[in-house]
Order: C-alpha cells, then sequence, then structure tokens
C-alpha cells in the first residue's frame, strides 16, 4: 500500500535511484558534448573559396564565347537562340556559386583572403555575367534589323575582358609564386588597356551611328546596345581592379 516519491514509472524513477557520481560523470559528459559543438562552429570549414572563384571565372568565360558566337550568328534565329539560352544557363551557374561563396562566408571561420574582399571580388564576378546576359536580351527583344561592325568589334573586345578575367582568377592560389604574380598583373593591365580600347571603339561607333543611321528607331536600338556593350569591359575593369589589390596585399 505504501509508493516511495518518486513514481514507479518513467524517467524520474531513474533520476531518484541514480547514484551522485553517475549523475555527475552523465552531466560533464552533456557539458563536454555542448563545449564540443561549440567548439566545433568556430573550427574552419572546408570552403574553398579559390575553387569557387575558378568555377565562376568558367562561367564567365563560357557566357562570353556564348555571346560572341550570338553575335556573329545574330540572322539566324535558331541558332541565335540557342546562344542566348547558354548565357542565360551560364548566369544562372554563375548565381549559384557567389550564392554558395556568401554562404560559405558565414560558416567559415578562417578564410584564405580578407572578407571583404572575397565578397567584393565574387559579387565584381557576378556582375560580369549580369551584364553580358543583359546584353544579348537587350539585343533579342530590341530586334535589331542587323549587327554592325562596331558591334562586332565591341562584342570581340568584351570577350577578350572575360578571358583575362577567367585567366586572372583562377590563377589566385598560386600567388606564392613570383611568375604567377608578374601573370596576374599582366593580365590587369590587359583589361585595363582592352577597357581604354573599348571606349574608344564605343565613342567612333556612336560618332558613325548617329551621322550615318537615318532610321530612328534603330538608332535608339544601337546605340543602347553599344552602351551595355561598353559596360561589359567596364564590369572586367572592376574585378581587375580587386583582383589587383589582392595580389599587391597577398604576393
Amino acid at each position: 500500500w505504501w509508493e516511495p516519491f518518486t513514481s514507479s514509472k518513467g524517467p524520474d524513477r531513474d533520476a531518484h535511484l541514480e547514484c551522485p557520481t553517475a549523475r555527475m560523470r552523465r552531466v560533464e559528459s552533456d557539458e563536454g558534448r555542448e563545449a564540443t559543438m561549440v567548439f566545433a562552429k568556430l573550427l574552419p570549414r572546408d570552403a574553398n573559396f579559390f575553387k569557387l572563384f575558378d568555377e565562376h571565372g568558367r562561367h564567365i568565360g563560357d557566357g562570353a564565347r556564348a555571346f560572341l558566337e550570338m553575335v556573329r550568328n545574330f540572322g539566324e534565329p535558331a541558332l541565335r537562340d540557342r546562344c542566348i539560352a547558354e548565357i542565360s544557363a551560364a548566369e544562372h551557374a554563375a548565381d549559384r556559386v557567389t550564392a554558395s561563396v556568401h554562404r560559405a562566408l558565414h560558416t567559415s571561420f578562417i578564410t584564405p583572403l580578407d572578407r571583404d574582399q572575397i565578397l567584393h571580388l565574387i559579387d565584381a564576378m557576378d556582375d560580369v555575367l549580369d551584364m553580358l546576359q543583359d546584353t544579348s536580351e537587350v539585343m533579342s527583344l530590341y530586334d535589331l534589323r542587323r549587327v554592325s561592325d562596331d558591334v562586332v568589334q565591341l562584342s570581340e573586345i568584351s570577350v577578350q575582358c572575360c578571358e583575362r578575367v577567367q585567366h586572372m582568377v583562377g590563377q589566385l592560389p598560386r600567388l606564392r609564386d613570383a611568375r604567377v604574380v608578374e601573370d596576374v598583373l599582366k593580365a590587369c593591365e590587359e583589361v585595363d588597356e582592352l577597357e581604354s580600347k573599348a571606349d574608344h571603339a564605343m565613342r567612333s561607333a556612336m560618332s558613325r551611328l548617329f551621322r550615318e543611321e537615318p532610321d530612328t528607331r534603330e538608332l535608339i536600338k544601337l546605340k543602347a546596345v553599344y552602351e551595355h556593350l561598353e559596360s561589359i569591359s567596364d564590369r572586367c575593369q572592376d574585378v581587375s581592379d580587386i583582383v589587383e589589390g589582392i595580389v599587391l596585399e597577398n604576393s
């Protein structure tokens, strides 16, 4: 007829019967697990930022080459649409890489470069592909009747800039090598020269456009395309400036 203070069922009975030594060991074990979990959050995660930069750079190169193929075959609708789809696919893939870098920054205690440098670099790289996609869509949606030689020239300059960007970001893991540092800085100089070349080409193209194009609507369309094309090299210049700063600070 007599029952103990604690119920004979459930975990309370075990707690009541547990000896003090066992209880102390269990508490110490729980505290140890909690401390291990906290410490694990502070450890470096396996986030290879250089690998992500290189992957994004490959998408820039793929998108740029598809863009140039689109321009050179603009009069063939099927081929043009396929190239536009390839540019869009490259841009979406690059967006996923950018998101991965942003997430990795939140979970990595130690990073190979300054956090702001990593963030600014991946965002600037993403802007390059965004501009490539925007320009391809403008050319398609505006329904250009023709692609001028100036459009082709500006596109070729833009692709050269993108290829230099792909090359320089792929070299970032090897900055301890003096030859790599020299190679990357040379690529940065080439982007700067190409951006100046694009500025000059656009001004010349604008001058010819306003002198020679009789159709006002076509003039407005081509002016917008020229400006978009020149902006691609500007975005590449932004990446080059960031990379140059990283090289000079970390080599």
